[in-house]
């Protein structure tokens, strides 16, 4: 570990308890009839105009989840400026985890439209070069939207445990947890959204984190069907631009990533980094070995 980053873990209850120099603030941007909103934190001295990092949490979290705020904090420090967004889900300025007691009428892939609304927003800014950062299943949403949306701005991207899929697996997955298959329900909800029916609502449905959900047809759809696409691995084949994967090698959630990125292992713009020790959400010192090694790999 260098100095600097000795010197940052110190410091970092310092940082928390809002003595750091740099500046903090919420931004908003009217998207899709709903008002977004993002975390904003310059370093010192630094403007939109300089590189900025824009992150995405991961699933029904948002932008002040621990691990969100902990890396923005230590990327600051480090001199780099970011803008932590929280995922809308349908919901106007939504703040906190995701309220299970909501219907459930977003999908999977609304986060690539609002990842690139706020590309947008930052190019209008004065931004020209970022890098895009993603969590879990943030991380697969925004290796999803560098592949929908390549934009020039994008310079790197830096994925933290992103989401794997596997049909097989997440069938099993959700007859453990639920003790309910899948597949019916499935079925049932792609034949609404088949006959024109998407927005039909579903009560007392088991769907992702909530028990006994209310949620659309077409939400459903979007979060279980099997669509290759939600398998990070399977896009970053499609990306051509600079890529670090971090992985912990005591991770739970998304299990066997070291495993699924093996085939990649070779590509030349793909990193693959294990951080010993960590679980899915890189807590304290874990933190800052992730954060040096991103830099260097911007650096680069």
């Amino acid at each position: 570990m260098t100095l600097k980053f000795i010197i940052s873990l110190v410091f970092y209850s310092l940082l928390l308890a809002g003595t750091q120099t740099a500046r903090a603030e919420t931004v908003t941007l009217k998207h899709n009839g709903l008002t977004l909103n993002a975390n904003l934190k310059l370093a010192e001295g630094k403007t939109l105009a300089d590189d900025l990092i824009l992150m995405t949490h991961g699933t029904f979290a948002h932008n002040k989840m621990e691990i969100i705020a902990t890396l923005q904090h230590l990327f600051a420090d480090n001199g780099i400026s970011s803008l932590a967004i929280t995922l809308s889900m349908n919901i106007d300025n939504r703040t906190g985890f995701y309220d299970c007691s909501i219907p459930n009428t977003h999908k999977h892939t609304d986060a690539i439209d609002e990842i690139n609304a706020w590309m947008t927003w930052l190019a209008r800014q004065g931004s020209e070069k970022i890098t895009l950062l993603g969590h879990s299943r943030g991380g697969n949403q925004t290796a999803w939207t560098a592949v929908e949306h390549d934009n020039p701005m994008i310079q790197k991207i830096i994925l933290i445990a992103p989401q794997t899929w596997n049909m097989n697996n997440t069938s099993n997955d959700y007859q453990e947890k639920y003790n309910r298959k899948l597949l019916p329900i499935l079925n049932k909800t792609q034949a609404l959204v088949k006959n024109g029916t998407p927005e039909t609502i579903l009560d007392n449905t088991d769907f992702v984190y909530c028990n006994d959900a209310s949620v659309s047809a077409e939400s459903f759809v979007s979060y279980y069907e099997d669509d290759a696409r939600k398998d990070t691995p399977f896009l970053l084949n499609k990306l051509k631009k600079p890529v670090i994967v971090f992985i912990g090698s005591e991770d739970k959630v998304v299990k066997k990533l070291e495993q699924a990125m093996q085939p990649l292992s070779e590509k030349q713009n793909i990193k693959i980094h294990i951080i010993e020790g960590a679980d899915h959400f890189f807590r304290d010192i874990y933190a800052d070995e992730l954060v040096e090694t991103a830099i260097e790999f911007l650096e680069e």
